[in-house]
């Protein structure tokens, strides 16, 4: 949230440890701060006269990949200084250098030592004094390792490996299997955490003819005219004796490994033994690394496969520099008018990211605004109808299918509905805008109408995605749309009116009072039947939907307490999806979103189930997801409960209104389900379907125990 404007070069000089390697992150979040327009930010970082940066734009870099905000970190070589200076300076007095965050950490010298360089016969070069710039670091075949599980105190992240599968087939991921362990001989604890070498991508069944006809490849995009280290991490712990796992390795398509030097992990370390391998490649006008794996037929082992557990891609200096140009930005990304809301992580991101990312990221609109002329009440939103925004053209934007199922309502009906929007009328502020009560159809019709507010974010796109989305979806479990308003600048849509209003205000708002209170099984029941909608939502439908704002408030009541999951304007849906997930801008709010999706920008139905876990707890505690006022470690009460939870203190937690109503196994299958909800890897969550059944065998417990009168969780005022 917060970062320091730099109008003229400046320097921080920060104390280090002599004849030590350092690793060295920087943190921009590319935003409007105060009167600087983050598109005037081009600047050149420089650390121990390495040029890090030249003429870089974090905004033209985040927007063109998709980024919500930026890390980069480097390795600085051992120097005899005690002191790193660290500059940045505006490329002109029209521009401005801006970070957010810096952090240095000492690294064992040991890290980097000779690397075998492709292409050129029996040749290595010594790298123990170069300067590095990280650009991938995978858990091959593995979930996400995040900075508290790495060793050393390095805090690196491991990312999983899938996206940059570029193979016909993307292999088959393997784990070490209970008893076996994982034998550090060969190397130091802090090359890589232990979970690296714990998973990995092979190729597939032993011994199938079908891999001798495919390379296992990955494929990363760098810069051109550099000298790249890739360091390979290995681990067999399925082969027991050599000769039965051999494969050969391939590096922009020239032989690293092959033929007699064919690579075979355990005749090289031995069975379940970790090891690396450190390639140099030098990169001409292609910018890409690809790197491919294939059984060695050479060699005949008794297996047709190949394997890999770690994957690591570093950028060498050249010339003193690391810096490379700013990526182009696709024609679409070019030409679109992108708001960018990036949400803030709750859960096991920590409390530090949370205050760290947010807010608005790009907004161009303000070369548009003197194309078009001005909505009446100086909205910048760009009209769906084009300039003509007649109350009886349809628009030219929405689909005919979305239009001919919902009405089309005028602004004179929106006026008189609500009462000319009168303040007395609204039910509620969201991203969008207010909310007011209303009536249609000469006062029958009680409605909910959303009206759009020209200030927020959330825009025109979030009006279609709602109107688009909505039109198309009939469920019990979901608020439906009765139609939508779009004239004189206005944007509007009109709901089934909810009577109770949110779920949230029935947890913790004081304003409803003792009556506004839930008893445990209505709380059950809600949760079911929120979990019944999403679960449509992500199977029910022709593509998979995913919410991508599951939280208190957009759970709606109706006036006999039946849930509904509102407010679909961040919506995906998966039409385009590709291995069960899509790459977007990071969306959301705070405490809710999945670190996951906000670590790897890879959205999937398991970010909706994250998010659905934080409800969970938030409906079994009446805690809000996020809450400043407390100590640090109980911010998140993702964090909190399931840190209770862990050390068996979770019914400290429970709300008191209904503490001595829940029964014991109920409880521990409620907060089971939560826990799994928020497992940090997505593959390890359950699917809401999941979840939906051991809600309502939660329910079935807590029944059971009501009809045998047994009251089993209760406070022990001994402990």
């Amino acid at each position: 949230m917060d970062a320091r404007i730099i109008l003229s070069e400046a320097t921080y000089k920060l104390p280090i440890q002599p004849n030590t390697r350092y690793v060295l992150r920087l943190y921009f979040y590319p935003s409007d701060y105060l009167r600087y327009n983050i598109s005037s930010s081009y600047f050149t970082v420089t650390a121990a006269k390495i040029t890090l940066l030249r003429n870089f734009s974090a905004s033209i870099t985040a927007r063109a990949t998709t980024q919500a905000y930026l890390i980069k970190e480097y390795s600085l070589p051992p120097s005899n200084s005690d002191t790193l200076e660290l500059t940045f300076k505006p490329e002109s007095k029209a521009t401005f250098a801006f970070i957010n965050g810096i952090e240095l950490i000492p690294t064992p010298n040991g890290m980097f030592d000779t690397v075998q360089m492709i292409g050129l016969m029996s040749s290595e070069m010594d790298i123990t004094g170069a300067s590095l710039e990280t650009l991938f670091r995978l858990n091959v075949g593995g979930s996400l390792i995040g900075p508290k599980n790495d060793t050393a105190g390095m805090g690196r992240t491991w990312y999983n490996d899938m996206p940059y599968i570029y193979s016909g087939s993307v292999g088959v991921v393997t784990s070490i299997k209970k008893g076996q362990h994982v034998k550090y001989d060969r190397i130091p604890h802090y090359i890589a955490p232990i979970q690296v070498y714990e998973s990995a991508r092979a190729m597939g069944p032993d011994g199938l003819e079908v891999n001798s006809k495919y390379n296992l490849t990955w494929k990363f995009s760098v810069d051109p005219n550099f000298t790249y280290v890739i360091r390979m991490h290995f681990c067999d712990f399925l082969m027991t004796r050599p000769n039965q796992r051999i494969f050969d390795i391939y590096i922009n398509n020239q032989t690293a490994q092959g033929d007699d030097n064919a690579l075979d992990p355990v005749g090289t370390a031995g069975a379940g033994v970790p090891f690396y391998k450190d390639y140099g490649i030098f990169v001409r006008g292609k910018a890409d690394i690809l790197i491919e794996l294939h059984p060695s037929m050479f060699s005949q082992p008794e297996f047709l496969d190949a394997i890999l557990n770690g994957l690591e891609i570093f950028k060498m200096a050249a010339s003193r520099s690391l810096a490379g140009r700013n990526p182009e930005l696709s024609s679409m990304l070019a030409a679109d008018n992108m708001i960018v809301i990036a949400g803030a992580a709750g859960g096991a991101v920590g409390f530090c990211l949370v205050a760290a990312i947010l807010i608005v990221l790009v907004n161009r609109q303000n070369r548009r605004r003197n194309q078009r002329p001005p909505c009446p009440h100086g909205s910048s939103w760009l009209p769906l109808r084009g300039s003509s925004m007649s109350s009886n053209s349809d628009s030219n934007h929405l689909s005919s299918l979305a239009q001919g199922l919902c009405r089309h309502f005028t602004l004179s009906e929106m006026k008189r509905a609500t009462q000319s929007f009168h303040e007395s009328n609204v039910i509620g502020i969201g991203g969008f805008g207010k909310v007011y009560k209303g009536a249609i159809d000469e006062g029958l019709t009680k409605v909910a109408i959303k009206r759009s507010n020209p200030q927020s974010e959330q825009g025109v796109n979030e009006f279609k995605t709602e109107i688009e989305m909505l039109s198309k979806l009939r469920h019990k479990h979901l608020v439906s749309l009765i139609g939508f308003c779009e004239e004189e600048g206005e944007m509007c849509l009109v709901y089934d009116y909810m009577a109770l209003g949110t779920l949230r205000e029935h947890l913790y708002d004081s304003r409803k009072g003792p009556m506004g209170m839930l008893s445990w099984k209505q709380r059950l029941e809600i949760c079911i039947g929120a979990a019944r909608g999403l679960h449509y939502l992500h199977t029910g439908a022709q593509y998979t939907i995913i919410h991508r704002d599951v939280k208190t408030t957009n759970i709606l009541l109706d006036d006999k307490w039946s849930a509904k999951v509102s407010d679909f304007g961040l919506s995906k849906t998966g039409a385009n999806m590709e291995n069960g997930a899509v790459s977007t801008v990071v969306k959301g709010s705070f405490g809710y979103l999945d670190p996951e999706y906000f670590r790897r920008q890879q959205l999937t139905e398991k970010s909706d189930v994250y998010s659905f876990g934080v409800v969970l707890f938030e409906v079994l505690c009446a805690k809000p997801a996020l809450d400043p006022s407390l100590p640090k470690e109980q911010v998140s009460l993702a964090d909190w409960a399931l840190q209770c939870k862990r050390e068996g203190r979770l019914v400290e937690l429970v709300d008191p209104h209904i503490k001595e109503d829940i029964k014991e196994e109920c409880l521990n299958k409620f907060a089971d389900t939560a826990e799994k909800c928020l497992n940090d890897s997505g593959l390890e969550r359950p699917g809401m379907g999941d979840v939906l059944w051991n809600l309502e065998f939660a329910l079935q417990l807590q029944q059971e125990e009501d009809q045998e009168g047994g009251r089993i969780c209760e406070r022990d005022d001994s402990k």
